[in-house]
């Protein structure tokens, strides 16, 4: 018996005793308003995202976004975290989407469910897989025959997941989002004739009734894009719109004249990139913004109510025409209500107090906060040469330099090798890198080239039977604009010197999926004579530390150049010295009582290390650049 059906029938075994625990009720959008059990209801809704908390603190963070006065909660679905290859599903631990879900409605709390099955979400290719770009005629978000085969794989697999869950089943998912700001790529894409996205965003509307989803369905995007975003059959509601007048006007005019009104994504912060300043939105506004909602009958979803945290190689990228590519940072924080480790703020707290005078229920009392440490010193022990452990994996050669997608490598690094037998020097150009390269000659660094910078040149002084090596990292792929359907990683065009392209390439695959152990690496000791000749490498640190207790705490980094943590094995994210974010948050359930082992590939090396600390508060504001 297929794992899939083995799944629903126990789904269907479960469920009366789900439907038990739980409050079984009805909703629906009738007569411009949301009906909970025949009754209108405002939504005050927050958004927060399964895979960006550890599954062990989504009761936590969910007690703290009901104690804010919040009767939703709303969530983005990430296909490419689910399917990570054609056909291979993956719903366990921190990607429990159900158990998630069940949590929320064990609580009392409604959900609205975001599938996408294009999210943004400053998410790696905005929620896309990344192996699509691999598939022969596949042209992304259009109404092209590979394409909808996939998002209908994809929605059906998702129904079988949590159809149950729905509220037409007894569940607490109330409604169902269609397709995500459609309407701003339209206006991006005027390449492509209108009646063609419509019968797109027509699609996957029709994939989601076909796969089960019988929920209320809607549609989000600016007010001033409905023309393309909106789709018959699904309530438009209007992203970042604080002008109710213009709210009521355009829901009205693309809805038969009547409401209800929502803003399905409402501000309390904002993104944030590397090397650019942390934006901060204040809290008094947030405050009255929500009483101005809550004064004239429109329901709002914040974005986000608690961001957390872009673990591994998830985080995305914006990209902007005349700058170029803007990489999303590790913390997902958002300057939201719920900070990124779960803390009340002062935006909380002025939220929560306007909310309690306009709604019916009490509000529960704030959870404690989860315990924090420090670690004063931890002790880094090993220190192994990245190129050198590259190069004992079996390369692949090409003529010309491969992308990841046709490595057939998703995230992480690759490290592109060529040999010459004649001295040349001139000036080194990769105008197709994607994203950023430190260049090596015979193992001595020569430069660094950055796509967010657009340096793509470098001098090169290459003597006889010499070796150029060219470490390449994947800085997430864009997730928002035209410029995701170019999304292929690593180098995507020729590489030259003084304008004569170079051939006969060797590439290493370095996916850095799991942390490297010492069985792996050639290490010598950290602080040592040997460990010297490392310097200005790609490198390894290595290092242990015990702990009499666990909880959160903050890797300060600020002392280091770039590069990703590892700790216990897990991914905890990229840290980069341009700022703003300075440390990395590390959640106390991945730390363990004895002893605990992080690894640290430090990209730099510009000078040695020795030591690390962890603090208790973050640095999310410090901007080098």
């Amino acid at each position: 018996m297929k794992p899939v059906l083995i799944r629903l029938l126990l789904l269907l075994a479960w469920a009366p005793f789900y439907t038990q625990a739980q409050q079984r009720f009805s909703f629906e959008i009738e007569g411009g308003h949301f009906l909970k059990d025949g009754k209108a209801v405002p939504i005050i809704s927050g958004e927060m995202h399964y895979p960006r908390i550890p599954h062990q603190y989504w009761r936590h963070r969910l007690e703290m976004l009901k104690a804010m006065g919040l009767n939703t909660v709303a969530t983005y679905v990430f296909w490419n975290l689910h399917e990570t290859e054609p056909g291979k599903w993956d719903f366990e631990g921190d990607k429990d989407l159900r158990r998630y879900i069940e949590t929320a409605g064990e609580l009392g709390l409604m959900v609205i469910l975001r599938p996408g099955p294009y999210v943004c979400a400053e998410w790696e290719f905005g929620g896309y897989p990344w192996w699509l770009q691999n598939i022969p005629g596949m042209e992304i978000r259009r109404d092209n025959p590979e394409f909808l085969k996939c998002t209908k794989r994809y929605l059906d697999r998702l129904y079988e997941e949590v159809g149950d869950l729905l509220v037409t089943r007894g569940g607490p998912i109330i409604m169902v989002q269609a397709e995500n700001e459609f309407g701003s790529y339209v206006a991006q894409r005027n390449d492509i004739p209108l009646e063609e996205h419509k019968r797109y965003n027509a699609a996957i509307r029709r994939q989601l009734a076909d796969a089960g989803f019988d929920a209320p369905l809607f549609t989000s995007d600016g007010s001033w894009l409905f023309e393309g975003g909106t789709t018959p059959g699904a309530l438009p509601t209007a992203n970042g719109e604080s002008n109710i007048e213009n709210l009521k006007r355009v829901v009205d005019q693309y809805h038969g004249g009547k409401g209800p009104y929502m803003v399905a994504e409402f501000y309390p912060g904002w993104l944030s990139h590397w090397a650019e300043p942390f934006p901060n939105v204040s809290a008094s506004w947030v405050a009255r913004q929500t009483e101005k909602y809550l004064q004239n009958d429109v329901s709002f979803n914040f974005y986000m109510v608690h961001g957390g945290t872009n673990f591994g190689f998830t985080s995305g990228a914006n990209y902007d025409k005349d700058h170029g590519i803007q990489p999303d940072m590790t913390s997902y924080d958002y300057d939201a209500p719920i900070s990124e480790a779960g803390w009340v703020t002062p935006k909380y707290d002025s939220i929560r107090n306007v909310i309690g005078k306009y709604v019916d229920y009490v509000i529960p009392e704030v959870p404690a906060p989860n315990p924090v440490i420090e670690i004063p010193s931890i002790r880094l022990t090993g220190i192994a040469d990245v190129l050198a452990f590259a190069k004992r994996q079996e390369p692949v050669e090409s003529p010309v330099p491969l992308t990841f997608e046709q490595l057939r490598q998703g995230y992480g690094y690759v490290l592109y090798t060529r040999h010459f037998n004649q001295p040349l020097a001139g000036m080194l150009e990769i105008p197709g890198l994607r994203d950023y390269a430190t260049v090596y000659v015979n193992g001595e660094r020569v430069g660094e080239l950055n796509r967010y910078y657009n340096r793509y040149s470098v001098f090169v002084e290459i003597p006889f039977d010499a070796t150029l090596d060219i470490l390449v990292e994947n800085w997430g792929r864009i997730n928002f604009g035209e410029e995701i359907v170019n999304n292929r990683k690593g180098i995507v065009g020729p590489v030259t010197v003084n304008g004569m392209e170079l051939s006969d390439w060797f590439m290493y695959r370095l996916p850095m999926d799991g942390a490297p152990g010492p069985d792996k690496t050639a290490e010598v000791r950290a602080g040592t004579p040997e460990a010297s000749f490392l310097h200005r490498k790609p490198v390894l640190y290595t290092g242990s530390f015990n702990l009499s207790e666990t909880g959160d705490t903050f890797i300060d980094m600020s002392a280091w150049g770039k590069g990703i943590v590892f700790i216990n094995g897990k991914n905890i994210g990229r840290y980069w010295q341009a700022g703003p974010q300075q440390t990395l948050y590390v959640p106390g359930v991945w730390l363990k009582k004895g002893e605990n082992r992080i690894v640290i590939f430090e990209q730099l090396n510009d000078g040695p290390k020795n030591e690390i600390s962890a603090v208790k508060v973050p640095i999310l504001k410090e901007l080098k650049s």
